[in-house]
């Protein structure tokens, strides 16, 4: 039974407003844990049919839980979760899908926040798969996207979702594109995809997006930087952000010259020129440029075949990759690679064996 207790530093002549309670530890094997208040861990999954039913109607709670079951890892999810995909991809396709990266600091949160309330003011539905850098620790989302689009969070007609990397190429989580065909399948027609913007792997967000946006900022050094990294030839449109204040000048000139820089390379999609302009997403300046040149691009794409032209390469590319993870998944999870593998990794780490030779001992 729990008792009331004062703490040490309480007054001498202190009354109950000072008192605690000393509560009794159980297990989590305890009769409490098993009755009413189980732990969330103990709740079922919804079947593979309400989570469908439930995308469909556009319930964001199940949204939100099929999402959480494809990105689950666990053997007993992997099968639901793609039947879940099979059962949703007739319903999927019927967006528009943005993929938004940029350095640190360039603002994309903020910008996706101001263009998804922009967007919902226009009827849209609007979907954001924030992808946020990996605990090296828990493996877990350290930005935390959610709470800083706190505005466009709370609308009806959005829905967010922060995703960790996972360590996976080009900031990207694995299971990205199944979040894409869920979304679409809730009646989303916007899907805006923020990458963690570690500028040297962007690829892989190209190959799951139907329009790239960069992002960037005057006075961070070197406007030019970014074309040694490869990220202007991905980009359809380059943003200068924060073109406000004492910055107006700057962002014009720091746009001047990347429409300069822009003129000598090759474009991302053809048939498409692509331009940098200027724009606040803190004053929500510049939205409506963007707007219409994302509906000029689709239009644009879709009278040249160009944009189910990049859907199916995509898909494609999305086969390859799955390809890729079953076979280093069989690899892993061989009874003789889990036997051997702790012994080989050790003597690669003592320098006894090359680590060439340790992978074809394996492979054999």
């Amino acid at each position: 039974m729990p008792k009331d207790r004062k703490p040490e530093w309480a007054p001498q002549n202190a009354g109950r407003e000072y008192a605690s309670r000393v509560l009794e530890a159980r297990s989590a094997g305890s009769r409490v844990a098993k009755g009413r208040n189980a732990t969330a861990t103990n709740v079922k999954m919804p079947s593979v049919a309400a989570l469908a039913e439930g995308v469909k109607a556009g319930d964001r709670t199940l949204l939100a839980k099929a999402i959480t079951l494809i990105e689950s890892n666990a053997q007993k999810h992997f099968e639901p979760g793609q039947e879940l995909i099979r059962v949703l991809l007739p319903e999927a396709g019927k967006s528009i899908r943005i993929g938004v990266t940029g350095v640190p600091g360039a603002g994309k949160s903020t910008f996706i926040e101001s263009f998804g309330l922009w967007l919902l003011e226009r009827g849209h539905k609007v979907a954001v798969l924030a992808i946020d850098p990996s605990s090296s620790l828990s493996k877990g989302s350290i930005l935390g996207d959610k709470t800083r689009m706190e505005q466009l969070s709370r609308q009806p007609g959005s829905f967010i979702r922060p995703s960790p990397t996972s360590g996976a190429l080009g900031g990207v989580a694995r299971k990205t594109r199944e979040s894409v065909i869920i979304c679409e399948a809730a009646g989303y027609d916007v899907i805006l995809i923020e990458t963690v913007g570690v500028g040297q792997s962007e690829v892989t967000v190209r190959s799951m997006v139907d329009f790239f946006l960069l992002m960037q900022i005057a006075g961070a050094g070197d406007e030019l930087q970014g074309i040694k990294k490869g990220i202007m030839e991905l980009a359809d449109l380059v943003v200068v952000n924060k073109a406000d204040g004492d910055n107006v000048q700057a962002a014009e000139l720091a746009s001047r010259e990347l429409n300069n820089a822009l003129h000598y390379l090759r474009h991302s999609t053809p048939g498409w020129t692509t331009k940098a302009i200027t724009g606040s997403a803190l004053q929500k300046t510049g939205l409506a440029e963007i707007w219409a040149a994302i509906e000029k691009f689709t239009e644009q794409g879709k009278e040249s075949g160009v944009f189910d032209q990049r859907r199916q390469n995509q898909v494609s590319q999305w086969f390859e990759s799955l390809l890729t993870e079953a076979v280093l998944n069989r690899f892993f999870n061989s009874p003789d690679i889990k036997e051997k593998l702790p012994t080989i990794r050790e003597q690669v780490e003592k320098g006894v064996l090359p680590a060439v030779l340790a992978v074809q001992q394996l492979i054999k």
